[in-house]
């Protein structure tokens, strides 16, 4: 089985394409840390004779059974693990374990026992309870799968099994006592060692020898191997089992269990697997390893760092055949003894580090949601999987752009000898993560050595079996049946914080994942000189395919000394850090879900709810026609006896006075409450409504203006428009684009184009400062366009089929829309109606 799609078959330079897998191959669900929890064990489970891969077939997903249910597709993949003995009968497995048990308690009573029955208890602790456990579990399954109908139900076999799981508890806390025992038996015992070593498994069917030797470590392992085996048979039995069938809660529920109980074990069983002996004897072990984006020869290159106890080692995944045993190459190791980290006003300056603008990485998301689409279709309609295939790759080639090209965050490592090294990071949260690790090291007496030749090469053939991230965090590595994550706007108060002990200039960040890596989407404002900060700020957060939410800690500094060279920006200090898994059935509330995050000692407290896109983009009419907000356009015009809305005249004036130069101005979220605030003065027509333009945040006044324009009863270009403009942006003659573009901007209504026309001049005026504000065209065409066009709720309904699918095809012709009219030539109200005579007005 192939763990590593998009991981191993990439030589991570950036400028390599990576091999196409061999079909029907495909990503281990990402229910344990590793499949190969032991350093014994080899990473590829099919070489040490144990059978089956895990993953689950492209045989699964094929036809549905007589009278529609998904259920008979997971009974056929029951059929086949049952009829392959090595697949799915454990206790055939587990026999082995007990088998030699049988006669070592016979002779343990003899003159010469090969061990005492203390001994034994040890090694085989709870095997014969776990065997008998899978045997009743089989014997129970196998005839109601062959003699299966639809009224045969199972789910109920499976919770009992996963009820079972706490002998395996019992086996796990035995685990590395069993494991001692076992090798100090070995060593000092002749007739011991020769019964271990002569343990065989039967090969596989294509294997030339019919059966294989394993350790007794090996083995061991094996009733913890079952469990992540058993919790991938029920991926694939959920998968294919409707949610009215009577055994999708039962077996919601095996799953549930044999997750937490994979959790919980993971800690028990990593530090036997993250140990490595060097060549003198000594114990390395891996306490942290990743993916990051190092700045070498200046250019970008994708490398896996591994931070041992006692050294730092950077490494490349070489480039092999299909079906070779993977390497790492090592291209730099810095002893941790000699590494520093230069502060930011010691750091040399760096290279200039070439900066991918935001709108191409704005395009090469799109193009992303676009291919995925494809693939969704493709699927839906049973197309061929090489087409499939070539499409996943072009997306991962496009998701491997991304993660390449995104990460901004310095994060420098010296060697006292001299040599530095500079990573670029898409979060500080990482930068403080990798920060820690090392600090926490170091702590303890290390020593300055050199690895010889010898000793790099057995420590850098130990990282591919020691890992603990296999693949490129890229979603081309997720499995089908893994959550796409979240789509749409996450509402979060940040309320307060407690737990410092001393007071401080105090702020948060709000991070979220998309596309593979954390983006820094808000941030509350700096409560200064306090120990128990008060925000009560609430910001609006777009989600991408999101499933975690970041919040970090600081200390402001003013400090203009601690300048740093690397990104010619004042270094402020972590405080703290946390996260929190966004589980959709949590979020999807209408109600607010509060919640606290423990970040060293600091306790903060936050509450959230979700929304998703098509329900936060639905534009309902203000009942209040008093108002401003939820009113047409027209309505407020003629009322107030303007061209252009009050609101819209007011918050232009004022970002255009303060906010011009204000980088991410649009982008940047405003604190909601002061959005609301504002809404509320704007719909009453108060008079002190300048009084409060001039104290708001710029980022709440820019919020207030995109805020006005999302809650229009119908979008700007209006609905009866909306199918003509996305015909006419595809169009490829540019004389025929133009004609038709300019046309349909006559056909609106005059209050919609002379706002329009107001809106998009003062918008060039923004891009105008992008080397000071970052705003580009296509920035505030991403911004703005899905605002001001949107599908009637009626088409969007007939199209939309995929959560990510609004976002990709709709959102994209949206922006080039109006990047098209931000890019032309200005366009004149007068000029437009004054060639009305000459156009139909029909569309």
């Amino acid at each position: 089985a192939d763990f590593n799609y998009g991981a191993d078959e990439y030589d991570a330079e950036g400028n390599e394409e990576p091999k196409a897998l061999p079909e029907g191959s495909e990503t281990m669900p990402y229910i344990d840390e590793s499949p190969t929890m032991s350093p014994q064990l080899s990473a590829r489970g099919q070489e040490s004779g144990d059978g089956v891969s895990p993953t689950p077939t492209d045989g699964l997903g094929t036809g549905v059974g007589a009278g529609g249910s998904g259920l008979c597709t997971g009974v056929g993949a029951l059929r086949v693990r049952l009829e392959c003995p090595r697949c799915f009968r454990p206790h055939l497995k587990l026999s082995l374990l007990w088998q030699p048990m049988k006669p070592l308690k016979a002779t343990a009573t003899t003159s010469q026992p090969v061990l005492t029955l203390q001994q034994i208890e040890t090694i085989f602790y709870k095997i014969q309870d776990i065997y008998e456990i899978h045997k009743e579990f089989y014997d129970s399954l196998c005839p109601k799968v062959q003699q299966w109908d639809s009224n045969v139900t199972m789910g109920h076999l499976f919770q009992k099994l996963a009820s079972q799981l706490g002998v395996y508890k019992a086996f796990v806390d035995n685990y590395k006592i069993a494991l001692e025992t076992a090798e100090k038996c070995s060593q000092s015992n002749y007739q011991f060692q020769k019964i271990s070593e002569e343990l065989k498994v039967k090969g596989p069917k294509d294997s030339k020898e019919s059966h294989t030797s394993v350790t007794m470590e090996a083995l061991l392992y094996k009733p913890i191997d079952r469990v992540t085996r058993s919790t991938l048979v029920l991926h694939d039995l959920l998968k294919h089992t409707p949610a009215d069938h009577p055994d999708y809660p039962l077996l919601q529920d095996a799953l549930r269990i044999s997750q937490n109980f994979l959790s919980s074990i993971n800690e028990d069983i990593d530090p036997r697997r993250t140990a490595v002996t060097t060549p003198k004897g000594e114990t390395r072990q891996l306490v942290k390893d990743g993916f990051l984006v190092e700045l070498s020869e200046g250019s970008r290159k994708l490398r896996h760092v591994f931070l041992f106890t006692d050294v730092l080692l950077c490494a490349k995944l070489k480039k092999t055949a299909v079906g070779k045993h993977q390497q790492y190459d090592c291209k730099w190791y810095v002893p941790l003894a000699d590494l520093v980290f230069p502060s930011p006003e010691e750091s040399e300056h760096c290279p200039q580090v070439h900066v991918i603008p935001d709108h191409e990485l704005e395009d090469m998301k799109m193009k992303i949601s676009a291919i995925k689409s494809e693939v969704q279709k493709e699927k839906a309609n049973k197309g061929q999987s090489r087409a499939i295939e070539r499409l996943k790759k072009k997306m991962f080639e496009n998701e491997f752009w991304l993660l390449l090209n995104s990460p901004a965050i310095p994060f420098r490592i010296h060697n006292r000898n001299g040599k530095s090294y500079l990573f670029l990071l898409s979060s500080d949260y990482e930068r403080s993560e990798w920060r820690e690790a090392i600090h926490r090291l170091q702590k303890k007496d290390l020593q300055a050595f050199v690895l010889s030749s010898v000793e790099l090469q057995v420590l850098t053939g130990s990282c591919f079996k020691l890992r603990t991230v296999h693949n490129i965090p890229v979603t081309s590595n997720k499995d089908d049946d893994e959550s796409p994550g979240l789509y749409g706007f996450l509402h979060v108060i940040v309320h307060s914080a407690k737990g410092f002990k001393q007071s401080a200039n105090l702020y948060c960040t709000l991070e979220v994942d998309s596309f593979g890596y954390f983006v820094s989407k808000a941030k509350t404002r700096v409560f200064r000189d306090t120990t128990e900060p008060q925000w009560n700020e609430e910001f609006e957060i777009e989600l991408e395919g999101s499933q975690s939410l970041r919040i970090l800690c600081y200390e402001k500094c003013y400090d203009k000394t601690k300048l740093n060279k690397d990104n010619n920006e004042i270094v402020d200090k972590i405080m703290g850090k946390g996260q929190i898994q966004l589980d959709p059935q949590a979020v999807q509330t209408k109600n607010w879900h509060m919640d606290v995050i423990e970040m060293n000692g600091i306790k903060v407290e936050f509450s959230m709810k979700f929304t998703s896109r098509d329900m936060s983009l639905k534009r309902t009419p203000s009942k209040k026609q008093t108002g401003v907000f939820g009113v047409k356009i027209s309505v407020v015009t003629k009322r107030e006896r303007s061209k252009v809305p009050y609101i819209v005249r007011q918050c232009v004036e004022e970002v255009e006075k303060r906010g011009i130069e204000e980088v991410g101005i649009y982008r940047i979220s405003g604190v909601a409450t002061d959005i609301q605030a504002l809404k509320a003065v704007f719909d009453a027509n108060n008079k002190d409504i300048l009084v409060m333009l001039s104290d708001m945040d710029i980022n709440a006044i820019a919020g207030t203006l995109k805020l006005y324009f999302r809650e229009l009863p119908e979008p700007l270009l209006t609905d009866r428009l909306y199918p003509a403009f996305m015909e006419g942006i595809a169009l490829s003659d540019p004389a025929a684009k133009e004609n038709c573009m300019m046309h349909l901007l006559r056909s609106l209504p005059d209050p919609n184009l002379i706002t329009f026309l107001f809106l998009l001049e003062h918008l060039k005026r923004v891009a105008e400062k992008e080397p000071i504000n970052k705003m580009s065209l296509h920035n505030l065409a991403t911004v703005f366009g899905p605002t001001l066009l949107r599908p009637s709720e009626g088409e969007s309904k007939v199209h939309l089929t995929l959560a990510s699918d609004i976002w990709s095809h709709d959102v994209m012709a949206q922006v080039q829309v109006l990047l098209y009219y931000l890019q032309h030539p200005p366009i004149s109200f007068t000029e437009l109606k004054r060639n009305t005579l000459y156009f139909s007005t029909d569309v």
